[in-house]
């Protein structure tokens, strides 16, 4: 699978994703550039996390004006597979491609710590060999993660099986002592209903190495190449 990394002024993620997928997972790798105005051909299209244009007035919201964006939107409507993590779940839902909004942490301040995730779905590509009888811990690092949505978009979610992931302890329970930042219903990840684009806080490309001593967010890249089954 060819994958395209888009890397915005303030992204810090970026590189960290792209040796992820090309050293470890052996995959062909495109470095988009945010002034860029070709998709140059890629399959999946990853925005990955950090802080946008300094996350000035609000955290994604600059950058869906970047001229790849109108790309990495096209690519989205006609079906291509999109995966925003932390900054780029927050630049999907800034676009629209995504439901609801990351608003500031209940704390009111920037969490940095391995939270759990249990997965809700398991009919997408980025959550179909997972079990979802397991607790994957995946770090988060953020100050505006809280996930929000009306009330009638939070059913539709759950009607729809778009939720990817909840917040939850080492043994898969849900509850509110395990929210991180306060996200409605424990959410940590969605995706749209046509269920080719993907946004989640928690980044598991930090959680993809042995070197770093934990390898559950390896998992979901093996899930999107499909090379896992739960």
């Amino acid at each position: 699978m060819k994958f395209g990394v888009v890397t915005f002024p303030g992204s810090n993620c970026d590189q960290d994703m792209i040796y992820v997928l090309e050293t470890i997972l052996g995959q062909e790798v495109i470095n988009l550039w945010h002034k860029d105005t070709s998709l140059q051909g890629v399959d999946f299209v990853v925005l990955p996390g950090g802080f946008s244009y300094g996350d000035y007035l609000r955290s994604g919201a600059i950058a869906k004006y970047s001229p790849i964006m109108e790309q990495v939107i096209a690519h989205g409507k006609k079906g291509g597979n999109i995966l925003g993590v932390c900054n780029g779940f927050q630049i999907l839902c800034e676009t629209g491609l995504l439901p609801g909004a990351l608003l500031h942490n209940n704390n009111q301040k920037f969490i940095c710590k391995n939270v759990f995730l249990k997965p809700e779905s398991a009919s997408t590509l980025l959550t179909r060999g997972l079990d979802v009888d397991t607790a994957y811990k995946i770090p988060i690092a953020h100050g505006e993660g809280r996930y929000f949505a009306s009330t009638k978009v939070i059913e539709e979610l759950n009607e729809k099986d778009q939720v990817l992931f909840r917040y939850c302890d080492d043994s898969g329970q849900v509850s509110d002592s395990v929210n991180p930042n306060g996200s409605v219903d424990n959410i940590a990840g969605v995706c749209n209903s046509g269920r080719n684009i993907f946004g989640m806080m928690p980044h598991p490309e930090r959680a993809a190495d042995v070197e770093l001593g934990n390898t559950d967010g390896k998992l979901l890249f093996d899930s999107i190449l499909g090379l896992v089954n739960a």
